[in-house]
């Protein structure tokens, strides 16, 4: 259990300044040279007002220890996990709170060769040795901040994922939200043979489009709107890091990023058969057919980007793929890429002559699905057991939570890392009516 508020199970995060703020970023950044014995640590940071501050504090506390600072300015979280390696660093941070709201911040961290940092792999470490202010001593020769700009570099790196040659001509909405995908948008367009179609483009901190969080229903209309008005092939929405994007079919539809993974495996499994593809075990069933279908295998990990990438690693899987839409890929260093899996839907969309609705219009119907569920509750965890017992005539699994099947239907419930919230997914085999009568039952199970 953390004993700093912000320290969180995959990164820092919490409200600017009560949780998070200069004083700790300065802590941090010391302490982490320190830990990794680093030499040299890549940062970065988002859009947020906050988030300048916080990265100068940081680059402070590094060099004040004696390590030198690559400093990448407004970027997006792919772009450590990118440079870090990239610049042979011993570390890489990202200042970003994602989709939380303006007022929060956070602290994303990578070791050398972009392995995951989370809490249980060296943050309550340097939790502890920032409680017993055991922050080492401020080094005689302070290290030197350069400023570098991995733009071009990271583009181009870009291009192993895609065959422009082979790529049809579209027309596509794509929204940032005023988050950081923008500029890296305008440097990928030139590559591309589509007329973006640029909603929400500008970077900018006070947010005022609402937080870039596709995954609100609320947020969605804008990218609709757009795609129906400019008769679009297809929307594309990112979040603020852009390590998230989200999918519209060319009606407008939203599409569930469950399904996304079913065909990022089939795109890659076109050209490398055999490989296996890492999967997260809250809807399965689509995915393990399409990796089927596709000659691949299907591996099956714990939610949350430290676990499927630490599972990557184990089995040598050439994609993972969480339908949170985080997007995993090892030639990316095993990490996600909200603009890898943008490119990889585009060459499918070509290589098959189809429209998005009908590349994935036959898995909706195969295998429909609730969508994830969240309700808050005082106790998450005896509910669980409630669960358990009513439902403990099915096949039980406890990779993540509880996945439990039977032979029409299956569902998977777990409790936030961070909330006391209950999180439901059901799905069926091509039966929406069981499906939707299921949710709603163990939606009433859990909210009575």
């Amino acid at each position: 259990m953390s004993k700093i508020p912000g320290f969180k199970a995959y990164d820092i995060r919490g409200k600017v300044p009560s949780e998070l703020n200069v004083d700790l970023a300065y802590k941090v950044g010391r302490t982490l040279v320190k830990f990794l014995n680093a030499k040299s640590v890549v940062i970065g940071h988002d859009v947020r007002e906050s988030s300048e501050a916080i990265s100068e504090a940081l680059a402070n506390g590094i060099t004040d220890a004696g390590a030198d600072v690559k400093d990448l300015g407004l970027c997006g979280t792919e772009m450590i996990y990118f440079g870090t390696p990239q610049l042979d660093a011993d570390a890489g941070v990202m200042i970003t709170a994602s989709h939380n709201p303006p007022e929060y911040n956070g602290l994303k961290f990578v070791k050398k060769g972009s392995v995951p940092m989370g809490y249980d792999s060296g943050l309550s470490t340097i939790e502890e040795m920032i409680s017993n202010d055991n922050l080492g001593k401020v080094s005689v020769t302070k290290g030197n901040v350069e400023n570098v700009d991995l733009m071009d570099s990271f583009i181009k790196s870009l291009d192993r994922f895609f065959d422009k040659a082979t790529m049809n001509s579209y027309k596509v909405v794509v929204n940032s939200g005023n988050g950081c995908v923008g500029p890296a948008l305008d440097k990928l367009e030139p590559n591309l043979p589509v007329e973006m179609i640029k909603v929400f483009h500008e970077p900018d901190s006070s947010f005022p489009n609402g937080v870039p969080n596709p995954l609100l229903v609320e947020n969605r209309q804008p990218t609709i709107d757009a795609i129906l008005k400019n008769n679009a092939d297809l929307g594309v929405a990112w979040d603020g890091d852009y390590d998230r994007c989200f999918f519209f079919d060319e009606n407008g539809e939203f599409i569930e990023g469950y399904y996304i993974v079913g065909l990022l495996a089939k795109s890659i499994l076109k050209k490398h058969p055999g490989e296996k593809i890492v999967h997260d075990p809250r809807l399965v069933w689509n995915t393990i057919d399409e990796v089927k279908k596709a000659n691949g295998k299907a591996v099956q990990s714990q939610s949350g980007h430290a676990f499927i990438k630490q599972k990557m690693r184990e089995v040598n899987s050439i994609y993972g793929g969480e339908m949170s839409a985080h997007h995993y890929f090892r030639e990316n260093y095993y990490s996600d890429s909200g603009l890898i899996p943008f490119l990889l839907i585009l060459q499918l969309m070509s290589e098959e002559g189809k429209k998005l609705s009908e590349l994935v219009n036959e898995m909706i119907s195969s295998y429909p699905c609730s969508g994830e569920i969240n309700t808050t509750l005082e106790n998450p965890t005896a509910k669980l057991e409630e669960i358990k017992v009513k439902y403990s005539d099915g096949v039980t699994e406890y990779v993540d939570g509880v996945s439990v099947s039977y032979e029409k239907w299956r569902f998977n419930v777990r409790l936030s890392n961070t909330e006391p919230l209950i999180r439901l997914n059901v799905e069926s085999k091509g039966d929406i009516e069981l499906m939707n009568k299921k949710t709603e039952e163990l939606l009433a199970l859990i909210r009575n």
